[in-house]
């Protein structure tokens, strides 16, 4: 019989991190999480700052856009297994938005639970435009 993987059972990669070729580093999960954690309430990180930050502990060009967007899905959703579990202090992945500032659907509970988040930490969440999703405003 087929037992599910925990979803911190899925951030275990041996392969990762990994810089290719001396230019695009391939981060791991924990890496991931270690630099959302540094994220203090009231602040917030884009996902360009995010890659920027784990290509500089790397010394790569770049961090692969695709895989830090896939493993932040993963960590985000290793924060909600262990809130389930009681466990009091997670990764803090809802103060990780979008480049423009706009919020991200794939988190758990999708935009609205992020805006819902980020509101009891003081910010301001103005809703999209048509098909664009909320975004935090700076006013």
């Amino acid at each position: 019989m087929y037992k599910r993987k925990t979803w911190r059972e899925k951030m275990d990669n041996p392969k990762l991190p990994k810089v290719v070729d001396g230019e695009m580093l391939l981060p791991s999960p924990y890496d991931i999480e270690a630099v959302i954690r540094t994220v203090r309430e009231g602040r917030l990180l884009t996902t360009s700052q995010l890659r920027e930050t784990l290509a500089g502990k790397y010394a790569a060009k770049t961090t692969c856009p695709l895989l830090t967007g896939i493993l932040l899905h993963i960590v985000s959703e290793v924060a909600e297994e262990e809130a389930a579990a009681g466990k009091q202090r997670i990764t803090p992945y809802w103060r990780v938005i979008k480049d423009d500032g706009s919020l991200n659907p794939k988190f758990p509970g999708g935009v609205e639970r992020q805006a819902e988040r980020l509101r009891e930490e003081g910010h301001r969440v103005v809703a999209g435009r048509g098909k664009k999703p909320p975004r935090v405003s700076n006013t």
